[in-house]
């Protein structure tokens, strides 16, 4: 089945960007969960060209093209039913207790995308059909988990879930609604827990007004105002901000995920800037629950691969001669920035929003 070429979708506010991917595909099995149906019907009333896969396996037209091949990876979206094995839920710390996922990829064009290293195949953005098996498995791990559940500093956060490891779901809630679902969930579930997730996007237009019963926290991914340049198909940084401060006067807890933090040039004016800047939005919410998370630019032999092929004309710093070199607990290779480095940058950003938050908790640097 299929049906008129892509347009451009509408936006909520201005800025919001939603997507409308070229192509959609879903599997055989996706076919049999309303979900899964659901979203094909959203897609195609944006203009999506609708494909009814006779399987369940994805594959792409092949190209010798490399931007080709990205190109239409990046345009296309796949609905697919996660497996038992997706389903099973993995410790995602220092963000939470624990990572689920309702999607899997991002149609974004960050060029220091750390998906590049961590997924493998074609970079087209999968979502799954069988949101309601994704969700019953939650309850099981309640009082579980190494992070927020086992920490005096943020027990009182109750056992926490990661939405947004592998994925951007409030970028595609337009087309899943998805997400709305989880926060429902988490409304109505009686007892300490708390829904997370980071977005580059400020379509939150569909979480506006659901009865998230204050177990949910939203966190923007925001960097200094020079940094945004190298985030492609995501929403401006005063969009997000803007968004940000929307959702907390709805209620939800929010955060700033400040990723990944370089030491560019006049980097201390361009976080203070950031930090100002979200000082002024959130001013007068009351009421107001924030948090900070510090993360640095890394990158590992593959990834610098994979985005140096996605991204060729790109000036993001992958210099290895510059970087100290660190082994993972799994024995793989990263680049980090020196320890003297890091030193600087985290004294300098921990007084900045000191000064500019001052109530904002800060969860962790990294």
């Amino acid at each position: 089945m299929s049906v008129a070429p892509s347009r451009t979708a509408g936006s909520d506010r201005p800025g919001a960007r939603l997507w409308s991917p070229r192509r959609v595909l879903i599997t055989r099995s996706a076919r049999g969960f309303a979900h899964g149906q659901a979203i094909a019907e959203r897609a195609a009333a944006l203009g999506s060209e609708l494909v009814e896969l006779p399987g369940d396996r994805i594959v792409l037209p092949k190209d010798d093209d490399p931007r080709a091949a990205y190109r239409l990876a990046k345009s296309t979206l796949a609905i697919v039913v996660a497996s038992p094995s997706k389903r099973r839920l993995q410790p995602i710390p220092p963000s939470a207790d624990w990572r689920f996922d309702l999607a899997e990829g991002c149609h974004a064009h960050c060029q220091y995308c750390y998906l590049a290293g961590s997924l493998v195949g074609p970079p087209l953005t999968r979502v799954y059909a069988n949101l309601d098996e994704i969700l019953d498995v939650l309850p099981r791990h309640l009082g579980h988990g190494a992070v927020t559940s086992a920490s005096p500093e943020r027990a009182h956060e109750g056992t926490t879930f990661e939405a947004s490891c592998y994925a951007d779901p409030l970028g595609i809630e337009h087309l899943t609604g998805g997400l709305a679902e989880a926060v429902r969930f988490f409304g109505r579930w009686e007892a300490p827990v708390q829904l997370r997730f980071t977005s580059k996007f400020a379509g939150v237009e569909p979480l506006i007004g659901l009865p998230h019963g204050r177990r949910v926290r939203v966190r923007m991914s925001v960097n200094a105002p020079s940094l945004i340049r190298h985030e492609g198909g995501t929403s401006p940084l005063a969009a997000r901000l803007d968004a940000l401060a929307r959702l907390a006067r709805d209620g939800y807890r929010v955060g700033l995920t400040v990723a990944p933090i370089q030491p560019v040039e006049d980097w201390r004016e361009g976080y203070a800037t950031l930090f100002e800047q979200a000082a002024r939005l959130l001013d007068d919410v009351p009421g107001l629950d924030l948090t900070v998370e510090l993360i640095t630019h890394r990158f590992t032999p593959g990834s610098k691969g994979v985005l140096q092929g996605w991204y060729p004309g790109s000036d993001l710093d992958l210099d290895e001669e510059t970087r100290s070199r660190k082994l993972t607990k799994f024995g793989s290779v990263k680049y980090v920035y020196p320890a003297d480095t890091m030193r600087e940058m985290r004294a300098a950003l921990t007084e900045l929003v000191s000064k500019h938050l001052p109530t904002a908790r800060m969860l962790y640097w990294t």
